[in-house]
């Protein structure tokens, strides 16, 4: 047994402390995404006064929103009872390019209040605790019960989707590619980003036939990629009735590790020997964003008993179904791509 040191430093105890009250920072950043904070606040500092007259809020209960707000860097005081802009604050505004309001809000949902202090019994029974708080599994409750929350999840996922399928689409190399399934794509916004910007690339969306019948308009007859764009409803964990000389797998695998295997190795099934294939995933070590990875790695334990990967686990699953690895490489601070080859 070992025996805490007798002395602690100021430092530590500080810093624990701010943790401990760590849901006070995303209580108080899920209410000025609510209330539009970011969006009423314009390009000049602006008074408590006047800000409070446009959010139909109560002067002296804002300043201590934002007050406690300028402590992490989101909006900063001016003076005057004046507050301004910071470049995180401007990411909870809707109209930012790179908007993470959606994202704030997502990460927030009532539901998570209720599924966080369940932790300790998720860890030790290795089970997700969602059905026992609401009678249903994670995406049944969020789809027939979860009110607003499902349309902030659909938000979340389209906005955080767009922003890193340019990424995707600038980071990826396709000399020598003129076909491409992304597997689990979503509404397509992938596909359509490499559709835009390789004028003779031919794709495949894939995708359960509700998320298919949704994909980006471009994809979809009429749409500016038709021509170019399959879209086909299915579940990778069944089948993947298309080959292609590459297929994407981007942030899906996420399941228990049987349901990875199986799509791998449909994967693998479906493809010709040589075929490339680029799984993308957050990752648990080796990033700059440990700190939000692991966070929603938690997230995935309590809500659906799934798994953020480490670049082990994920290279170990992938040459178990027949997948040679040839390298790990960054997509941006979130993302990595897993660059394999299907085994002949």
């Amino acid at each position: 047994m070992t025996t805490a040191p007798a002395h602690t430093s100021p430092q530590a105890a500080m810093r624990l402390r701010e943790l401990v009250f760590g849901a006070a920072c995303a209580a108080a950043v899920r209410a000025a995404a609510r209330l539009g904070v970011a969006d009423a606040l314009g390009e000049s500092p602006t008074t408590v006064t006047e800000l409070a007259a446009a959010l139909d809020t109560e002067p002296r209960q804002l300043r201590r929103l934002l007050r406690a707000l300028t402590c992490y860097g989101i909006f900063a005081e001016s003076g005057d009872d004046r507050f301004e802009h910071t470049e995180m604050s401007r990411l909870l505004r809707e109209d930012a390019p790179n908007s993470l309001r959606y994202i704030s809000l997502w990460c927030t949902e009532p539901w998570t209040w209720e599924a966080w202090p369940k932790l300790d019994e998720a860890v030790r029974s290795g089970r997700n605790v969602f059905p026992e708080l609401f009678g249903k599994e994670f995406f049944d409750y969020l789809h027939s019960e979860g009110g607003d929350s499902a349309k902030v999840f659909d938000k979340a996922m389209t906005t955080s989707s767009r922003q890193s399928a340019q990424d995707f689409a600038d980071y990826l190399d396709l000399t020598g590619v003129d076909s491409v399934v992304d597997i689990g794509g979503g509404q397509g916004h992938v596909l359509a980003s490499l559709l835009e910007k390789h004028p003779a690339l031919h794709g495949t969306l894939l995708d359960l036939p509700k998320v298919v019948a949704g994909a980006d308009p471009r994809l979809q007859d009429g749409g500016a990629f038709s021509a170019r764009a399959r879209l086909v409803p299915g579940d990778c964990r069944v089948d993947i009735p298309v080959r292609a000389d590459l297929y994407i797998i981007k942030n899906i695998l996420e399941w228990d590790d049987e349901s990875t295997r199986r799509t791998l190795a449909n994967v693998v099934k479906a493809a010709r020997p040589g075929a490339r294939v680029v799984v993308v995933e957050n990752l648990v070590d080796n990033s700059p964003s440990m700190r939000f990875t692991t966070a929603m790695d938690l997230l995935l334990m309590l809500n659906v008993g799934g798994a953020k990967h480490s670049e082990a686990s994920m290279v170990r699953l992938m040459e178990e179904a027949g997948l040679m690895v040839t390298e790990v490489c960054p997509v941006n601070p979130y993302l990595h791509a897993f660059e394999a080859t299907v085994r002949g």
